[in-house]
C-alpha cells in the first residue's frame, strides 16, 4: 500500500517535463531563475529566466528581461529579449515588446506584437520541391 516501488518510474531519475512550477499572482521575483521544469507565471519576473521546459504566462503574468525556453504560451505581458527554441503562441490578451527569436510563431487576433522577430529553422525552397516532383515523374514515365 505504501511501497517505495513505483510502477513505470525509475528510482533516482526525475521527469523534468512533468514538473510544473507556479509563480502566483501577487508574487514578484527579481533576479535570475534557472530550471529544467515548466512554469506557469501569474505574477511578475524581472531579470533572466531560463528553463528547458514550457512557460505559460497567464493574463496577470508579466516578464521583463530575458526569457529562454522550449515553448511558450502568452496571455499576459512580456518586455525584453525572448528566445524560444520551439513554438511561441500568443493569445488575444498577449502583449509582447522587444526582440524575439522563435522556431514557430502563432498569433491569435487581438494579440499585440511590437517586436523585431527572427524565425529560426530550415528554409524550404518551393522551387526545389517542384523540381523534385518533375524528376520523379520523369523516372516513372
Amino acid at each position: 500500500m505504501f511501497s517505495d516501488n513505483k510502477k513505470g518510474k525509475d528510482q533516482g531519475q526525475t521527469d523534468f517535463s512533468r514538473n510544473q512550477n507556479k509563480i502566483s499572482e501577487g508574487t514578484k521575483i527579481v533576479g535570475d531563475v534557472v530550471s529544467e521544469g515548466g512554469f506557469r507565471v501569474e505574477g511578475t519576473i524581472e531579470g533572466t529566466f531560463k528553463t528547458t521546459g514550457k512557460v505559460v504566462v497567464g493574463k496577470s503574468g508579466f516578464i521583463q528581461g530575458t526569457l529562454e525556453c522550449s515553448d511558450a504560451d502568452f496571455e499576459g505581458k512580456f518586455s525584453g529579449n525572448l528566445v524560444i527554441s520551439g513554438t511561441l503562441s500568443l493569445k488575444p490578451t498577449a502583449h509582447i515588446e522587444g526582440e524575439v527569436s522563435v522556431g514557430k510563431l502563432a498569433v491569435e487576433p487581438g494579440a499585440t506584437f511590437n517586436a523585431s522577430c527572427v524565425m529560426k529553422g530550415g528554409i524550404k525552397s518551393l522551387g526545389n520541391k517542384q523540381d523534385g516532383q518533375q524528376k520523379q515523374q520523369g523516372k516513372s514515365a
